[in-house]
């Protein structure tokens, strides 16, 4: 159901609106039933696992995940109904009549360790050195069925070679349990379509393409079949041991940056609720674990809303005012490199929509081999750049080749939060026991909307929050109540935004050399959206190809995640709605607690443009250094 309503500004007293597509569950007659003789009652068509998780009575799961559709494959979760002579799946189980059941009788519980025995006896098991020890489904299926012996036997030896082709995925299928979550993540929640089931009876086994690597298939290194994969089957492409090996080389400058979300998902790697942010007692667990310094991403978070928005409205001016037809607009964002990879694949015919602003990440490389290494009177070469991401495809972006524009690998290392977490405990420190400390310089910290990044809409309210401001030289807090742009935030899949801009100021010093007024803007109305998760990206992108709504926009926020960054590929497992929500409360939490929180407002980036990047924001040397420009869509800003 598609659902509209109406703000008012306070400044124009006109309004915006968005628009916000919704699932509405039709909630009909009720249902009674037993449970365990407990007499209760239940909308119409709910599952049977869902009315026993509502009444607090556990119910095993292995191939269900709340994220996917129902599958119903692993028959772990069976449960005995009176009056049927087999056990049913309680996920799969519709309740659509009164019925009797029971969770634990004997029946249940030999056929679930029944299960058990056989998903261990196809188990390459390894558990002292698996990746997942300790935060594996099946491992905790085991103990929960007291399995003390392997029944039906077990294997011994891997029976799929690891397939380590990837930068950001490593797949080791000897430990798959064909639950097929990877597959329903693959093709149902992204719409990519890499996994697939392979083969018949007894020989069938998880793989790609003509059981291709995946490197060489159209994988777009998200990481999110890794979230919901249950055993090691997959996990991410972990550089630990060489920033180890970095940080114990006294030759060696390691730098890392941290970005918004894994600071507000960390806790849940030291038994923390999600929803808890670590910021500054991550800040001196990095120092105690050997890092040179430590800098904020959301440093080159603001930066990039500089230098995407500058790019917004140098296109807007050549298309509307000049007439440039060979302007392509919507203008895309390209700071998740899962999504620009996906449009790579399926839509390279809109590469140039696509903003040449290089995500924060690798922003950040560059200045740091440029900016920081001059500043510091280090060799660049002595000096190993390290990121800590939310994401597994930051692994791929920073290996792409082009990311060199400062003369050498701009980052050398992409590490999840998942493998940052693992790296603090080996180094003996309890994270939530840290005091706090603040970022090192010369960045020092940052914006609050540089810290919203790590949440989907994030991006684009920065970059409404610093475009609207400068343009109509109004404050962004008399437009939108205290600068919450609150129409692009939330998880909806696919969310829609008019801003009418009912008058203009000046134009900034920092643009004047760019752009002559913002007269051309006056009484226009900004067309904006966003979406997360390339299954809704993919909905906008078919939009735009057949001419709707959405090819109407000017500026469009992607992420390739469910819930942005902060439901990235490399975050703490488990990953649910639920979780992603209190993220996402962790992060909006603590930005309205920063003093500065608009982009353009940060006194550190003025400061670069200031000392360094004289042109300024598009300038010749912030594109040589901050945008790619290995095609012909930064042309007219180069």
């Amino acid at each position: 159901m598609e659902t509209k309503e109406e703000v008012r500004t306070p400044v124009s007293q006109q309004p915006y609106t968005v628009d916000v597509t919704e699932e509405v569950d039709g909630i009909g007659s009720k249902v009674s039933i037993e449970i365990n003789d407990k007499k209760i009652s239940v909308p119409l068509g709910m599952t049977i696992l869902e009315a026993c998780r509502e009444n607090q009575i556990h119910i095993p799961t292995l191939c269900h995940h709340p994220d996917l559709c129902i599958a119903g494959t692993c028959r772990i979760c069976v449960v005995e109904l009176e009056g049927m002579h087999t056990l049913q799946t309680a996920c799969s189980f519709p309740i659509t009549s009164p019925l009797k059941l029971h969770t634990s009788t004997p029946m249940v519980r030999k056929a679930r360790r029944h299960i058990v025995d056989l998903l261990l006896s196809e188990h390459y098991g390894e558990c002292y050195s698996c990746v997942r020890n300790n935060n594996c489904e099946l491992q905790s299926l085991a103990k929960e069925y007291g399995v003390d012996q392997y029944t039906f036997g077990h294997v011994t030896e891997p029976t799929f070679e690891r397939d380590n082709s990837s930068p950001s995925v490593v797949r080791d299928m000897s430990k798959c349990v064909m639950c097929k979550r990877c597959v329903r993540t693959c093709i149902d929640l992204q719409e990519v379509g890499v996994l697939e089931a392979i083969d018949r009876g007894d020989q069938t086994h998880i793989s790609t393409f003509q059981e291709k690597p995946l490197a060489d298939v159209i994988c777009i290194n998200c990481g999110q079949c890794i979230n919901r994969c249950p055993t090691g089957a997959l996990h991410a492409n972990d550089p630990s041991d060489d920033i180890w090996n970095a940080i114990d080389d006294t030759q060696k400058h390691v730098i890392i940056q941290t970005a918004p979300s894994p600071r507000a998902a960390i806790g849940e790697m030291f038994g923390q609720e999600p929803g808890t942010s670590y910021t500054g007692e991550l800040n001196t667990a990095l120092r105690r674990v050997g890092f040179d310094k430590v800098f904020d991403t959301n440093f080159t978070a603001d930066l990039t809303i500089m230098e995407e928005g500058t790019e917004l409205l140098l296109r807007l001016y050549k298309a509307l005012v000049e007439k440039d037809g060979s302007m392509a607009l919507p203008q895309f964002t390209s700071c998740s490199p899962g999504w620009v990879k996906y449009l790579e694949h399926f839509y390279p015919e809109y590469i140039d929509n696509l903003s040449s602003a290089k995500s924060p990440q690798q922003m950040f490389g560059t200045l740091i081999k440029t900016f920081y290494a001059k500043e510091s009177g280090i060799d660049p070469k002595d000096i190993v750049t390290v990121a800590l991401m939310p994401c597994a495809a930051k692994k791929f972006e920073c290996n792409r080749p082009e990311m060199n524009d400062s003369g050498y690998k701009d980052v050398d290392y992409g590490l999840t939060t998942r493998e940052l977490g693992q790296m603090i405990r080996e180094a003996g420190i309890h994270l939530p026991e840290m005091s706090q400390s603040h970022f090192d310089q010369p960045f020092g910290d940052a914006s609050g909307a540089g810290l919203i990044f790590g949440a989907t809409g994030g991006v684009m309210e920065a970059a409404i929050r610093t475009v609207a401001e400068l343009v109509t030289g109004v404050k962004a807090e008399d437009l939108f109540d205290n600068a919450r742009v609150t129409p692009v935030r939330g998880f909806e899949g696919i969310r829609y935004l008019e801003i009418p801009i009912a008058d203009v100021g000046p134009v900034p010093e920092i643009l004047k050399d760019l752009i002559p007024d913002f007269e051309w803007l006056k009484g226009a109305v900004l067309k904006v959206a966003v979406a997360h998760g390339t299954a809704n990206a993919k909905k906008i992108m078919e939009d735009i190809k057949a001419g709707g709504k959405f090819s109407e926009c000017h500026f469009i926020e992607f992420m390739a995640c469910p819930g942005g960054c902060l439901g990235g590929g490399g975050q703490p497992i488990p990953t649910n709605e639920e979780i992603r929500n209190k993220r996402a409360n962790a992060i909006y939490t603590e930005e309205e607690s920063l003093p500065v929180r608009k982009s353009h407002e940060n006194e550190n980036v003025t400061t670069l443009y200031d000392k360094f990047l004289t042109e300024g924001p598009c300038g010749h040397l912030s594109h040589k250094l901050l945008h790619t420009h290995y095609t012909k869509r930064g042309k007219y800003i180069a």
